[in-house]
């Protein structure tokens, strides 16, 4: 069985700035743009049913301009007529009237229960489409950057259930055969989860192909799932398309093929909340371990055989447990008895007298340790050394280890750590593994169309900027920017919702759900940084 090879992130020393101050106030304002738009926006509100904070994650906080990575000064959005608009952006202008360049067609505003329509920009050629109902659009676009050669046709268009938006696509071209890959994003509800949400987050990887020497039409010639029970931060599938990496703060797995999505995810629940196979306590002397019998046992059922250093224990002629201890006993002072309550209990005397034993069979999860308040108050007492009441209770020491006193709230982590995952193509088995720690995840960017996005994690208070590339199996992800303090500053914005920065790296900006925009980094000069606040975000608005 292969397992993941664990991986780290290589920093590159000499992108820091290990001498930088910090941000001077700037309070110019930012250049607004307002264009009167003959159809509004399609913006599609949360539903009652749709409460989670994945729902949020995945569809709350979503952007209705879409930039095209290929052609950067065009941004895209949907209106309510179901037409794809194009606007070309130029700074320090002002905006031109948005052309049509693109209609559905089919009527969205008829499906109650759809999504925010989604648009990826696969190549400088290409584009996949979701009209938010279930339905996936390949669309061939001819030269975008050219309008007199752009000509939007439908390549392939087919209905693939729920509704899903689309978070990444890639173009695959050889000399037979044109392929899309597409990555399609769904929160599912899952009947059977007594505990979490009542929601899982599915991923469908799905292949479009056709055969040139053919000359048929589009066709799915693949289809996988992925599920897990966060959104991803970063999804994004490798350009060879033999991969896909994942950053999520929930662990992401492959459904076997052949078996139902909700099969596999009541597997993965049941064994969750499945009954531990036996119960087990422990003193300084001994350890006693409790088996519930099957009806009608009898002495004559029950078999267990005590060694030194091992227990096998047959119920019925069945193996129930049997392996090697976690410390030496005294095999023959150990005895077990039938209790009235129909249960087996089995006493084992430790060699060891004082030893505490983190598990009774080496390796195996299927029992339940058992813990009586006395245990747990002499275990806070040894402990009690580490701790203290007080924040800091000897802040004049020479190097106190940690004075929480100095904290600030910004530098507090309220998620737990994410992963890095990337996973195998064509055995759907993950292959590298980083665990991203404090690492928090900041935002993606795209900054070269042809490679995959690359993802910004904040180390330390500097967030600093990684390119995966899938090629280098030894090396996939290189450190290319630095942004100084940015990881500190976003923060301190606790209603952030859009991050991003600029391909060349000159500046970064964030936007809060509170109309609030901060541009971080000077683009021409890169020194002085600036921090604009409370200014105005450019956008469309409809008179």
């Amino acid at each position: 069985m292969e397992v993941a090879a664990n991986c780290s992130l290589r920093v590159k020393r000499p992108l820091l700035d290990p001498r930088f101050e910090g941000y001077k106030l700037s309070l110019e304002p930012l250049p607004c743009y307002q264009l009167e738009l003959d159809a509004a926006v399609a913006e599609v509100k949360l539903r009652d049913d749709q409460y989670t904070l994945e729902h949020m994650h995945a569809f709350g906080m979503y952007n209705y301009l879409h930039c095209d990575s290929w052609y950067q000064d065009s941004v895209y959005y949907i209106d309510t007529l179901g037409r794809i608009m194009n606007l070309t952006v130029m700074l320090d202008t002002a905006l031109g009237k948005p052309r049509e360049v693109f209609r559905l067609p089919t009527d969205l505003t008829a499906c109650d229960n759809r999504l925010c329509a989604s648009i990826h920009f696969t190549s400088s050629t290409w584009v996949t489409l979701s009209d938010g109902t279930g339905r996936l659009y390949v669309i061939g676009t001819g030269e975008r950057g050219n309008s007199a050669s752009e000509k939007w046709e439908i390549m392939f268009n087919e209905e693939l259930g729920d509704p899903f938006i689309i978070i990444h696509s890639i173009s695959l071209l050889n000399a037979e055969e044109h392929s899309i890959a597409t990555l399609l994003l769904r929160i599912e509800k899952e009947e059977l989860d007594m505990k979490g949400s009542g929601f899982y987050v599915s991923l469908e990887w799905v292949t479009i192909s056709k055969k040139n020497k053919d000359k048929k039409k589009y066709e799915i010639i693949k289809r996988d799932i992925l599920c897990g029970k966060s959104v991803p931060h970063y999804a994004a599938i490798e350009p060879d398309g033999n991969g896909l990496m994942i950053v999520s703060y929930k662990s992401f797995t492959f459904v076997q093929a052949g078996q139902d999505l909700e099969e596999n995810m009541d597997e993965d629940m049941s064994e969750k909340i499945k009954e531990p196979l036996y119960y087990w306590q422990q003193t300084e002397d001994d350890l006693t371990v409790t088996i519930r019998l099957p009806e009608d046992s009898t002495k004559e059922d029950i078999q267990v055989q005590f060694l030194p250093d091992h227990i096998n224990i047959v119920l019925k002629d069945h193996q129930f447990l049997e392996g090697k201890l976690y410390s030496s006993i005294d095999h023959e002072s150990s005895t077990w008895i039938i209790k009235e309550s129909n249960s087996l209990e089995i006493s084992l005397i430790k060699k060891n007298e004082g030893l505490t034993w983190p598990e009774l069979v080496v390796g195996d999860k299927q029992g339940e340790l058992i813990r009586d308040s006395a245990q747990c108050a002499a275990i806070a007492e040894r402990l009690m050394h580490l701790t203290s009441e007080e924040l800091n209770p000897n802040p004049d020491k020479e190097k106190p280890p940690c004075n929480a006193q100095e904290l600030e709230e910004c530098d507090i982590f309220f998620e737990e750590s994410s992963s890095l995952c990337r996973f195998d193509g064509n055995t759907l088995k993950t292959t590298h593994v980083v665990n991203l720690g404090s690492n928090q995840y900041l935002f993606s960017v795209i900054v070269d169309p042809k490679e995959m996005p690359c993802f910004c994690l904040r180390h330390d208070v500097d967030a600093l900027l990684w390119q995966p590339h899938s090629s280098k199996q030894d090396d996939m992800w290189e450190h290319i920017a630095t942004f100084n303090a940015l990881g500190y500053v976003q923060a301190s914005k606790r209603d952030k919702k859009f991050f991003a920065c600029a391909p060349n790296y000159s500046y970064a900006a964030l936007s809060t759900a509170l109309a609030e925009f901060s541009p971080f980094l000077n683009p021409d000069t890169h020194l002085p940084y600036t921090y604009q606040e409370r200014s105005t975000i450019p956008s469309l608005t409809e008179k």
